[in-house]
């Protein structure tokens, strides 16, 4: 018989028929008690058993028993820090865990947390068969049954949408331009995303056909009958975009569209008026930005935001700008350009020039020289006489 272990340890497996075979060690080896049972069948027939139970590692019971603990910690935690516990959210475990155990560790995976059983335990499927070991599902054995679950759905919600506007069309009442999903404030949902739905793993071309299907539903006239089941597989992006202060838009005396926007990097401060119906004459400081900017680099910076929107040659733009170098001048130029543009796009073209960094203000500063080597980060060169 093997040694015996230091410490307590308990195999339990599940039950195969009527038997179950249980090990228990103790620490002692005066008080060693070894119980067993025999095994129904034989090892490789169990190991096959023991897979058609299913995923059992996180099993209902588990996560119920984790998430009374989380609640019970949670009430606990926020006796500790005098807050209500009923009123007590994530946030403030997050706060409340940072300050009662602080860390140095730069990977935040390492660092303590406390977060609900659902965000911590991956999802796992349910047992797809019953106790006659007949899958409930008929497209069980297709191995992608979620999967393939969605594609059916589609088909069939394209085929109830084509029935409808058959009926419309012998009635008299087919419109063309129908009502459309809007979908300007959003994106599908990328393959790791759908696999977490589905709680399956697809491949590329796999991903790529649910995409194809989901277009050709797009292209149907009347496919606002399903505008629900759509934004279910699409992510929303409008909320980034609606923390952007879009300017007003104002008129002067001529009726002609005008924006004021402001524009800041580093030291330079710059202020920009982007009036619409021009000929796209740009001037800085009372001079035409060619004068202004000697250097291509600070043109190509100033001219980015209309260039990525297509629009040069349509505003004039009036500016002014002071203090710090050429290359922060440019930068804040650039920063206030984009804002001003902001009010004559849509929310879709604001969410693209966020996402391509017009919006955002460019933080970096100049490093400061420090006392007893080189420069900010260099060192002088070490002489051992």
């Amino acid at each position: 018989m093997a040694a015996p272990c230091t410490r307590t340890t308990r195999y339990l497996f599940t039950k195969c028929g009527t038997s179950c075979f249980t090990i228990t060690n103790a620490s002692s080896r005066a008080s060693r008690q070894v119980s067993r049972r025999p095994l129904c069948t034989s090892s490789i027939m169990y190991r096959k058993n023991l897979a058609a139970a299913g995923p059992e590692k996180f099993t209902m019971e588990f996560i119920e028993n984790q998430v009374e603990e989380f609640n019970v910690g949670k009430r606990h935690l926020a006796n500790m820090m005098g807050e209500d516990p009923e009123n007590f959210t994530q946030e403030d475990i997050d706060k409340s865990i940072a300050y009662l155990f602080p860390s140095g560790l730069f990977e935040k995976k390492a660092r303590p947390i406390m977060k609900h059983p659902e965000e911590i335990f991956p999802r796992q499927r349910a047992v797809q068969w019953g106790a006659d070991k007949r899958p409930f599902h008929f497209l069980f054995y297709t191995g992608k049954q979620a999967y393939y679950t969605l594609l059916h759905d589609t088909q069939s919600k394209i085929i109830n949408i084509e029935k409808q506007q058959d009926r419309l069309r012998a009635k008299g009442l087919f419109l063309k331009d129908a009502k459309k999903i809007s979908l300007d404030t959003s994106r599908w949902l990328l393959k790791e995303e759908l696999e977490e739905l589905l709680v399956e793993t697809i491949s590329v071309e796999d991903y790529t056909q649910f995409i194809q299907l989901m277009e050709r539903l797009l292209s149907l006239p009347y496919c606002a009958m399903e505008e629900q089941f759509v934004l279910s597989y699409r992510q929303q992006l409008e909320a980034q975009s609606r923390n952007q202060t879009i300017p007003t838009m104002e008129k002067d005396e001529n009726g002609v569209a005008f924006t004021t926007a402001e524009g800041r990097r580093k030291s330079s401060n710059a202020s920009v008026v982007l009036r619409d119906c021009g000929s796209g004459h740009i001037t800085i400081n009372g001079q035409n930005y060619l004068q202004f900017f000697n250097v291509l680099q600070d043109r190509e910076q100033l001219m980015f935001p209309l260039q990525f929107m297509g629009m040069l040659g349509r505003f004039d733009i009036e500016s002014s700008v002071n203090g710090g170098g050429r290359s922060s001048q440019a930068g804040a130029l650039r920063l206030g350009i984009s804002r001003a543009l902001s009010s004559f796009v849509s929310e879709r073209d604001v969410e693209m020039m966020r996402q391509a960094g017009l919006l955002t203000p460019d933080p970096r500063v100049r490093e400061r020289k420090k006392p007893g080597q080189e420069g900010a980060r260099r060192k002088f060169t070490w002489k051992k006489r």
